[in-house]
């Protein structure tokens, strides 16, 4: 099996915990060769851990481009464009952290590099690819709940945060942070490819820094369901992450479990609209109501099963095929850079103050 060198920008949290430690669980088809951080201790850590070379600039990596397959751009969200971009224009293939980007516009000038110089840029999106998230879409394509109305995602709970993501200079703040992935499902639920009728409302609750902590965001386009998503640090009774609701049934589920019912039109009682008020065989007056043929099911992830995990290795896996053998991306930067755009309109809409 062909080995591709991987070369990692930055080595906190992402960088070291996410695409470093699945790289070292998957040496079969990844090694890493280089990496790059500003932290003389980080990098001297690399180097124990990975085997690898380290430089404290990623321009260093010019000269190494022949020995590259793929760069992870696991930088500062600042950071994100402005290095993809130049890695683009000399031709390598990028992964990049989210947020993809800071404005569409910058979205689009890293979109047109890679089309360019023919690089691969690959959004790391990889909650869409969740066995939690696919479970969601399968039961909705099923068609079993019937027209979807409307679709609630919540990703909510209760903390408080002072590190440099609370800092809006920083692009940072909760909707740049987590929003990625939320706003990724909820736009792929939505469909379609236009921008959405949006309504936003965002507050600074819990923080530390100067960006915002809750998001309210509902986004609707003809013909599709309503999409209402909360991101906050001020909940503390989270009531579920997913709520599908449609004309033959619901979903309701976490990350880790999920329910939905359905009944089948053919089998429900027979119904037309009446204009006169109902009444019971006896006279009495009655309630509008019915016994309908409910049928349930539920998932669960497998036991010790992780989640975050599974989604990485299908995201690397994709990675890897698209590579070697041309497989299709199965997160396209031009759908990210609509949620960049979703996401700047957020912002548009909701101007907070600077303090830090």
């Amino acid at each position: 099996m062909k080995k591709l060198n991987v070369a990692i920008i930055g080595q906190g949290r992402s960088g070291y915990a996410i695409h470093g430690k699945h790289f070292l669980n998957d040496t079969e088809r990844f090694q890493v060769k280089y990496v790059v951080d500003a932290l003389k201790e980080r990098r001297e850590k690399a180097e124990k851990v990975f085997g690898c070379q380290t430089f404290e600039c990623y321009e260093a990596l010019f000269d190494k481009k022949d020995d590259i397959d793929v760069v992870v751009n696991a930088s500062f969200s600042m950071d994100h464009y402005p290095i993809t971009l130049a890695l683009l224009k000399k031709g390598f293939n990028v992964v990049s952290e989210k947020p993809f980007a800071y404005s569409p516009e910058q979205a689009e000038e890293m979109i047109q590099a890679s089309e360019e110089s023919g690089a691969m840029l690959a959004p790391f999106q990889q909650s869409r690819l969740a066995p939690y998230f696919l479970k969601v879409r399968e039961v909705i394509d099923s068609g079993k709940l019937g027209r979807i109305v409307a679709v609630n995602i919540a990703f909510s709970g209760f903390a408080r945060r002072w590190d440099w993501q609370t800092i809006q200079d920083n692009v940072a703040g909760s909707l740049y942070n987590t929003g990625p992935h939320p706003v990724d499902q909820a736009l792929t639920l939505l469909g379609g490819d236009e921008i959405p009728e949006i309504f936003c409302k965002m507050d600074r609750a819990t923080t530390f820094g100067d960006a915002e902590d809750y998001i309210k965001l509902i986004m609707t386009l003809p013909g599709r369901p309503l999409v209402d998503l909360e991101i906050s640090s001020s909940n503390a009774y989270p009531w579920g992450t997913y709520n599908v609701q449609g004309t033959n049934g619901g979903l309701w589920g976490t990350l880790s479990e999920m329910k939905w019912r359905w009944f089948d039109e053919k089998q429900a009682p027979e119904q037309k609209l009446i204009r006169t008020p109902l009444s019971t065989p006896e006279g009495e007056p009655a309630y509008c109501s019915e016994k309908l043929p409910w049928q349930e099911d539920e998932w669960k992830a497998g036991e010790g099963e992780n989640a975050f995990v599974g989604a990485v290795e299908a995201f690397y896996t994709n990675i890897y095929n698209h590579i070697l053998s041309g497989e299709p991306l199965k997160v396209q930067p031009k759908e990210v850079a609509r949620q960049i755009a979703v996401i700047r309109k957020c912002h548009e809409l909701n101007p907070l103050d600077k303090f830090c």
